[in-house]
């Protein structure tokens, strides 16, 4: 079974026939070449030929004569059909030496509508944004949503479990597309994401960055992987690595970190101050990209599940398209200030609110502000968008299957 990608696929459709290169970035597995599948056959279905569809993995060994750019450049042209446009599709395109060269030769035909994929970010902050700049548009993939999680696993069917037995699995055993064929057997899924996170490691941080200290890296993402939702410094994480015996300095902890969140392993969420909208220089936050490798790594001592909660909302914000900040109210936190089309939104995660002290430790900051945009707090409760001066409390199974839901003040 395909699974769908509706989001991910309407954002697609919605830049079709632009003059502008489409870049799918994300962590390897989590879905990219399945989405150009799913977009190749919705073009079919719209009436264009399969003779103006070129689609090219550069993971397939056929195709590794195409890794030279001007071979790959003469190639695509010269299966170009001539009349109508032609959508061309480069999967993996980083194996392709130099590949930003062609690919902007190939955008410059009125003719092409081109669509790229990469599991490394680095690529989007070198010669393709230099060359390509403002002719490219990048969407982010992750793994899978709760939402398509529950699709996936047919919720609705008769005897089906609840949203939080599902939710429970997703956490357990990943949101990684393909572990859904592993039949929640714990074994197999963990086979499935130490060979993920093996490639990760040696391919796309080791080999490119040339770290020779591989046990130090990996003991740096065991201790980001633990750490998530808790502000950290890169001197803190330097200082906690001594005490695990590694002797690497800031600098040398800055270029393991950029090189984690360019495969999209981990990502880095900065502090905004909200009086001033200054964006804070030091004292970081870090979410990982699934909770089921989480469990893999660390094993099922972990007992953080307001910390958990706090990731998936995160990935949940990112996925529908929000740039997302920790935000700072004086010498309080906010958990997030999501930010889409430039309107902010605030939101707090607790596992509970139900104990009083709780509720007013989770509002308080959100109190503190003073313009009318949404604020919510999401948390495990029963609530039904229960609205308390202007700040509505939504249950977390109800905002990532629907997203927060209003209520009446």
């Amino acid at each position: 079974m395909t699974l769908q990608r509706p989001e991910y696929l309407k954002r697609l459709i919605g830049f079709k026939d632009k003059d502008l290169i489409k870049v799918i970035v994300g962590i390897r597995r989590c879905g990219k070449s399945t989405l150009l599948k799913l977009y190749i056959d919705y073009l079919r279905s719209i009436g264009v030929e399969d003779s103006r569809i070129q689609f090219i993995n550069f993971e397939d060994f056929n195709n590794a004569n195409l890794t030279d750019p001007k071979v790959l450049h003469d190639h695509i042209l010269s299966h170009l059909t001539p009349d109508g446009m032609n959508y061309i599709f480069l999967d993996e395109i980083q194996l392709v030496k130099d590949f930003e060269k062609a690919a902007n030769s190939l955008r410059l035909r009125e003719n092409i509508d081109l669509y790229i994929t990469g599991s490394n970010a680095y690529f989007l902050s070198g010669d393709l944004a230099t060359l390509l700049a403002g002719r490219y548009v990048s969407i982010e993939m992750t793994p899978l949503s709760f939402s398509e999680y529950c699709t996936a696993m047919d919720s609705d069917s008769p005897g089906r479990d609840s949203p939080r037995q599902l939710y429970e699995q997703y956490l357990r055993y990943s949101s990684f597309p393909y572990t859904l064929a592993l039949d929640n057997d714990i074994e197999k899924v963990h086979q499935y994401l130490a060979a993920i996170i093996d490639t990760i490691v040696l391919k796309d941080v080791v080999q490119r960055k040339q770290i020779s200290a591989v046990a130090a890296l990996e003991r740096l993402m065991k201790f980001i992987f633990s750490n998530i939702g808790f502000i950290t410094s890169t001197k803190k994480i330097s200082d906690t690595m001594k005490s695990y015996g590694f002797n690497i300095s800031v600098q040398t902890v800055e270029n393991y970190l950029s090189a984690l969140e360019d495969s999209f392993i981990i990502h880095k969420v900065g502090r905004l101050d909200v009086n001033g909208r200054e964006y804070l220089k030091a004292n970081d936050k870090y979410y990982v990209a699934d909770i089921g490798m989480r469990y893999y790594l660390l094993g099922d001592k972990m007992k953080d599940h307001g910390a958990i909660l706090e990731n998936i909302v995160y990935l949940e914000l990112r996925r529908r398209g929000y740039k997302v900040h920790v935000g700072r109210m004086g010498d309080l936190e906010i958990d997030f200030i999501a930010f889409k089309t430039g309107i902010p939104e605030y939101y707090q995660v607790a596992l509970t609110v139900m104990d009083e002290e709780t509720r007013a430790r989770e509002m308080r900051p959100l109190e503190k502000i003073r313009d009318n945009y949404g604020k919510y707090i999401i948390t495990m409760d029963p609530v039904l968008g229960s609205n308390d001066r202007g700040i509505i409390t939504v249950n977390a199974m109800n905002f990532l299957l629907e997203g927060p839901k209003k209520a009446e003040p």
